[in-house]
C-alpha cells in the first residue's frame, strides 16, 4: 500500500460530516493504510462550516493536508464545495452534495447564494472529475434525511479500492443498531446513483 490519498470532507453543523470522516478513516485503516484525521468544528453547532482531514498512505506524517492537494473534496452542501474548492488538487474529483443550505448572511439579505452555473463553472477550474449526489433526495426517499451523509461515502466509495464489505461492516459498527439497516440501504443507494446500477 504505497499510494497515498487525501480527503477532505465539508459539512455545515449537524449533517454528519465528523461521523462520516470517522468511518472513512475506518476503512483506510481496515485496508491496511496508515491513516490520520484531523477535524475543525468552527461554528459547528450554529450551522456553521465544519471540515474534516482525513489521509491514507503507507505511512502519513501529519494529519492536515496542503493547500491545493486533496484528492477527493466530499462536500454535504453545494456552498461548502465552493469554500473549500481550492484545496483540491488540480484534477482531483469532487463530490458535491446538490443539497444547498443559505448561510445567515443569504438569508439576512446581505450576501447572495451563488447560483448553480456559477459553481459549476468553478467547479470545472480546478475538478478533473465532479459528481453531483441528489442526497438529500435520496436519503429522505429512504425515510431520513439524515442518512445524507452515508449516501455520500456510499458514492465516494465507487471511487476507491476498497471492497464495499469492508465499508458495509465499519458502518455497522459505527452506527446505533436500530439504524444499521437504513445505513447499509443508503450506503448502497449513494454507490447506485454513481454507477447507475439498481
Amino acid at each position: 500500500m504505497t499510494q497515498k490519498t487525501d480527503f477532505l470532507l465539508a459539512g455545515v453543523g449537524g449533517q454528519g460530516t465528523l461521523l462520516a470522516s470517522n468511518i472513512l478513516a475506518e476503512v483506510g485503516l481496515r485496508a491496511g493504510y496508515d491513516v490520520k484525521k484531523s477535524e475543525v468544528h468552527g461554528m459547528a453547532q450554529r450551522g456553521g462550516s465544519v471540515t474534516s482531514h482525513v489521509r491514507w498512505a503507507e505511512k502519513v506524517y501529519s494529519p492536515l493536508i496542503g493547500q491545493g492537494e486533496v484528492d477527493y473534496l466530499v462536500a454535504f452542501e453545494r456552498l461548502e464545495a465552493l469554500r473549500y474548492i481550492e484545496q483540491l488538487r488540480p484534477g482531483g474529483t469532487l463530490l458535491v452534495s446538490e443539497h444547498g443550505i443559505p448561510p445567515i448572511s443569504v438569508t439576512a439579505g446581505k450576501d447572495q447564494y451563488p447560483t448553480t452555473e456559477q459553481m459549476i463553472h468553478t467547479f470545472d477550474q480546478v475538478a478533473g472529475t465532479v459528481i453531483w449526489i441528489p442526497s438529500i433526495k435520496l436519503a429522505e426517499e429512504l425515510g431520513n434525511a439524515r442518512v445524507h451523509n452515508i449516501i455520500m461515502l456510499g458514492a465516494l466509495s465507487t471511487q476507491l479500492n476498497v471492497e464495499e464489505q469492508v465499508w458495509l461492516e465499519i458502518i455497522e459498527q459505527r452506527v446505533p443498531a436500530r439504524f444499521i439497516e437504513l445505513n447499509k440501504k443508503a450506503f448502497q443507494r449513494g454507490r447506485e446513483v454513481v454507477t447507475g446500477h439498481q
